[in-house]
């Protein structure tokens, strides 16, 4: 990644150096920068896998990484959330194997790292998702059908980028990094109150997007947070075979940048952990990375053999930490979620699910000529030429059909009118 020379003074001008911002970032807490890096020494928990609210003590909390309880009626909506999400998933898997779509990778049992990151987000904030997160689009408020557009194999991403401030689902590893931290770029030139959210996997870490990136905003000051989702696999290639650094959020130092690492199937402290995030980044205090612990319930996609790599024993582990049962219990434990809201909330998961089985169920129209139509704004002459003889050959197979079976429009008009 590159920038102009005149980008470069003026960022020079306008802002202090990013160490210093750093410095000043970490006195507001009262630590050294160091410690400000660094993550806490253990991940950040605020309701343990029995739905029970640990005390302040055993959070793995200290001076600098407090996180105050997120708001009753922020937990309400990502449990609907978390519910909508499991239901979508489990949905998506069907219509694969029903040829609806093409490819799915699932979020089941990452949820609430799914429904945290885009619950953390004002509106004139953008986040940038990998293939897996298509429940984290949703939640920002991408109509269900369009977010599963692109599993579906049409030619375009399905909704519209700048509308709902969401880049399109990369399926190249590591490249939406770049992409966020090119908008944060951006956005801090024009003097914007934007921050952005770049989500990617424990895999992503090991390419070398994922230094460019950092490195990037870290030296130009910029208000991204890399959210990992670590889910112990990418693909069929555990963590211990890409990284021994003590955790992944401790990479965060050699940048230059603010750590953490929390519970990713614990909503309630995701929610804390991103909320306050978001709001250092505004205010200033640059580049963020925090990594997510949790697991990935499912294959890889649905071309991926699970079994080949890790033991059933492993996926029952985790599947006790499930983060619905965990939100669930917590909620009612509270009194904040009783059994009409239950049902509610229910109902709403299968309403979205009806309407992706009938928004995916449709046969779409295919026009060839899509092919041309926008690879360049003007056409090349090749294309032009390639584009005229695909029109003559769809030309000359249709007077072919209608030759072999001359009767074929009358009878499909007849059988209209009966």
């Amino acid at each position: 990644m590159t920038i102009s020379a005149d980008h470069a003074a003026r960022d020079q001008v306008s802002k202090a150096p990013a160490g210093d911002a750093l410095s000043e970032a970490a006195k507001k807490f009262g630590i050294t920068a160091e410690d400000y890096m660094l993550p806490a020494r253990h991940q950040i928990q605020m309701v343990d896998p029995d739905g029970r609210l640990i005390s302040e003590r055993e959070q793995g909390t200290e001076p600098g990484h407090e996180y105050p309880l997120p708001g009753d009626d922020e937990l309400l909506t990502a449990y609907e959330q978390l519910v909508v999400g499991r239901r979508v998933n489990d949905q998506n898997s069907a219509l694969v194997r029903q040829g609806r779509m093409a490819v799915y990778p699932s979020s089941h049992g990452q949820e609430a790292c799914q429904v945290a990151a885009a619950l953390c987000l004002s509106d004139g904030d953008w986040m940038f998702p990998t293939y897996r997160d298509a429940v984290a689009v949703m939640t920002r408020g991408v109509d269900p059908v369009e977010v599963m557009t692109i599993f579906r194999g049409d030619w375009h991403g399905g909704f519209d980028p700048l509308k709902h401030k969401v880049g399109i689902q990369c399926t190249p590893l590591t490249t939406q990094l770049l992409h966020g931290v090119g908008v944060a770029h951006a956005a801090k030139l024009r003097g914007e109150d934007t921050v952005v959210l770049a989500m990617c996997g424990d895999g992503a870490t090991s390419e070398g997007d994922f230094h460019e990136a950092l490195n990037f905003a870290a030296v130009f000051h910029l208000p991204v947070i890399f959210f990992v989702q670590n889910n112990k696999y990418a693909i069929s290639v555990p963590l211990a075979h890409q990284s021994v650094a003590p955790s992944l959020a401790h990479k965060a130092v050699g940048y230059g940048m603010a750590g953490e690492r929390v519970d990713g199937n614990d909503v309630v402290a995701l929610l804390a952990v991103l909320d306050r995030a978001v709001k250092l980044a505004r205010e200033g205090s640059g580049p963020l990375l925090v990594e997510a612990n949790t697991y990935r319930m499912q294959a890889h996609t649905n071309a991926d053999d699970d079994t080949r790599y890790r033991e059933n024993s492993e996926v029952a582990e985790w599947r006790a930490k499930d983060p619905i049962n965990r939100m669930r219990t917590y909620l009612t434990g509270r009194g904040l979620l009783d059994e009409p809201t239950e049902a509610r909330i229910l109902s709403h998961a299968e309403a979205v699910a009806a309407q992706l089985r009938e928004g995916l169920s449709e046969d779409v129209p295919v026009d060839p000529q899509e092919l041309f139509r926008h690879v360049f704004s003007v056409p090349t002459p090749q294309l032009k030429e390639q584009s005229a003889m695909l029109a003559d050959e769809l030309a000359r197979d249709a007077a072919a059909a209608s030759s072999q079976n001359p009767g074929s429009q009358n009878s499909s008009a007849q059988e209209a009118g009966k």
